[in-house]
């Protein structure tokens, strides 16, 4: 794989990924939620590797990319509003993860942080401002259960609103599946990780509606942007 990798959870998002966005896209392989292609963009050679959902799928991923050479990734993927100023469509690009997940405590404790790239940060802002979309900077929350979004679903609803109140109340702006587990293997293994995501549900109150689908162009375009302008 090349180095430089974009890191979807959907397998025909990333078939679609490498088929709209890469010059001369080739597969690389498919076993089960991973689906790899590379090729290059703006002349620069990138790949694109699906996670599948959540922590434990994507650490396996970033592992295995890390082992073959891999050094840049940049997740791309959805999220869920936590901040009432999000709207479906907006970008969010995350400089850490609350690690509310269980594969990253197998990796440290609790207190350790899971922070991104800062160079990749720093290169995400400036690729979405070029472009001109809107995107909100800040800490994302990372979860096991999706479905915990939806209080009522859960064992004890007023407890998870008051959780997803308290996360509101720190500046979490947005939650999601897979940062908190890429975050903490990547400073781990000294490389390159950072997160964007484009909203597709309005903000976390008693119950997150999924509004819209993920448009791709700005979210894909501002990620391989960002990925391709950082040196090794």
């Amino acid at each position: 794989m090349p180095e430089r990798v974009l890191l979807p959870g959907d397998p025909m998002r990333a078939r679609l990924i490498a088929e709209k966005y890469f010059d001369s896209p080739t597969e690389v392989a498919k076993k089960r939620e991973f689906w790899s292609y590379r090729g290059k963009y703006k002349g620069v050679p990138v790949g694109v590797c699906s996670t599948g959902i959540g922590c434990p799928s994507a650490a396996i991923t970033l592992e295995e990319l890390i082992r073959v050479g891999s050094k840049v990734f940049v997740r791309v993927g959805t999220a869920g509003a936590i901040d009432t100023q999000l709207r479906a469509g907006d970008l969010v690009v995350l400089t850490g993860a609350v690690r509310d997940d269980g594969t990253s405590k197998q990796y440290v404790p609790v207190e350790y942080p899971a922070v991104a790239d800062h160079t990749l940060i720093s290169a995400l802002m400036r690729a979405a401002e070029a472009r001109g979309v809107r995107y909100m900077m800040g800490i994302g929350h990372s979860k096991d259960a999706f479905y915990s979004e939806y209080p009522d679903m859960m064992a004890s609803p007023e407890a998870m609103e008051m959780r997803w109140k308290a996360l509101k109340r720190a500046g979490v702006i947005a939650t999601e599946m897979e940062s908190a587990a890429l975050y903490v293997i990547g400073q781990l293994r000294g490389v390159r990780v950072a997160t964007v995501c484009e909203i597709v549900g309005e903000p976390v109150e008693n119950e997150a509606k999924i509004l819209d689908r993920p448009r791709l162009d700005d979210l894909v375009h501002v990620a391989l942007d960002a990925m391709t302008s950082v040196e090794l």
